[in-house]
Formats: C-alpha cells, structure tokens, sequence
C-alpha cells in the first residue's frame, strides 16, 4: 500500500508541477498584459484534485491520519484556483489579478502541504 501512496503522491507532484510550471512560464507575458491559462496549467489542476481524492481515501485506508481541516484548506484552494482556469481558459488573454492569483493560490497550496504538519 505504501508503494500505491508514494507513486500517487509522485503523480500529485507532477501536477503541481504543470499548474506552476504554466504559471512561470507565462510572467514575463503577464508583465505584458497577454498572459494566458495554458492547457498544462488545466490539466495540472485536475491532476492535482484527482490525486488528491485518491492519496486521502488510500490513506484513510490504510489507518493513517488524515488532518481533514489541512485537506479542507487545500481543496477549496484547489477549487479556486480550478474555476479560475476552467472558466478563463479560452481567453486569449487574462487579467493580471486573476493570473497574478491563481500563481499566489498554487504556492500557498504548496506551503500549506509542506509546512502545516
């Protein structure tokens, strides 16, 4: 069981990954005024939110705590950050705030899991 949690905490990685990686990748346009929600970004979020249903329920299963407040925070940032690139994601341009945002919501969703223990 601990080898099917590791590898979806890997895959939960490489989602935050895209979400951030995209992010990154598009500040020197957001600077500019013509940065976008790139598919990787998209796609990044939902592995995000796949993986993560799937680490709470492998680690409720096998008879680990799951701090459901940390997870509560985490998920309605996710929520957040999802909505704001599935609803804008068409645009050929975003708004600095709502990029600038879903930037800001991606680190501290990476700063919460790292340091709220």
């Amino acid at each position: 069981m601990d080898v099917l949690i590791h590898f979806f905490v890997g895959l939960h990685i490489i989602g935050i990954a895209a979400l951030l990686g995209g992010f990154l990748t598009q500040m020197k346009a957001m600077g500019q005024g013509t940065a976008r929600f790139v598919p990787g970004m998209l796609h990044g979020a939902f592995t995000m939110l796949a993986t993560g249903v799937i680490l709470v329920g492998l680690n409720e299963a096998n008879g680990h705590h799951v701090n459901t407040i940390k997870i509560g925070v985490k998920l309605a940032l996710l929520i957040v950050i999802l909505g704001l690139v599935y609803v804008k994601r068409d645009e050929e341009k975003v708004e600095k705030g709502a990029f600038g945002l879903v930037g800001l919501l991606t680190m501290v969703n990476i700063f919460i899991a790292v340091l709220w223990t």
